[in-house]
């Protein structure tokens, strides 16, 4: 539901992975955006009225997206797709984080586009550990992204893990992902994906600054 830029791009990028997708806008000069090349169903109509996501085909649907420009109309169009229609995957774009928090516990997976758009500003403009860029719901676990350390590259991946306490997820190689192995070596340039538990990302940040302990 929402044919705007984030509808419109989110549809796309759907039908360019194979999906079979619908889009909903009350305004049909929307589905302009969608392209010549959009083959999907596009329905003029308020998105939580049940004919119109009737007539979508929610009855055949995976999941449902709410992201209209609207709060109100996002939240009741997902809990209309969740609770009348049973879509398990559903997700809705709040502006309001408080909102968004009180939603999210109710089990429809919220975006809170603001504080989104603030934490990522965030985390470039503070030091690198200052913020992470993932924390689960506990807020036990963090995931960091960095650059590596200028005096780890030529070590092996398994030294940085075993004296930061951390986990590297995955490096960023010469513009691709890679997992480790107990072989690799980090090389200049790489970006790391560091996991960590909360209360470990103090010394993991000291022992990266500090460089590695030759045994």
């Amino acid at each position: 539901m929402g044919c705007g830029r984030v509808g419109s791009a989110l549809a796309r990028s759907l039908e360019d992975r194979n999906h079979t997708v619908s889009v909903i806008d009350t305004e049909p000069d929307a589905f302009r955006r969608l392209g010549p090349d959009f083959n999907g169903d596009q329905v003029t109509g308020i998105g939580f009225d049940q004919e119109v996501l009737e007539k979508a085909g929610i009855r055949r649907a995976d999941a449902f997206a709410a992201v209209s420009s609207g709060d109100n109309s996002n939240i009741i169009a997902a809990r209309v797709a969740r609770e009348t229609f049973g879509i398990q995957q559903v997700v809705a774009r709040i502006y309001d984080p408080g909102r968004a928090e009180v939603y999210q516990r109710l089990g429809i997976t919220t975006v809170a586009t603001v504080k989104w758009t603030a934490d990522q500003v965030l985390r470039r403009l503070l030091p690198a550990g200052a913020e992470p860029d993932y924390r689960d719901p506990s807020g036990t676990i963090r995931l960091d992204h960095m650059p590596v350390p200028e005096s780890w590259i030529g070590h092996r991946t398994i030294h940085l893990q075993e004296q930061s306490r951390s986990r590297i997820a995955w490096i960023d190689r010469l513009g691709e992902g890679m997992l480790p192995t107990r072989e690799t070596v980090l090389q200049e340039g790489d970006e790391l994906h560091l996991v960590m538990r909360e209360e470990q990302a103090a010394h993991a940040y000291a022992v990266l600054d500090a460089g590695p302990e030759e045994s």
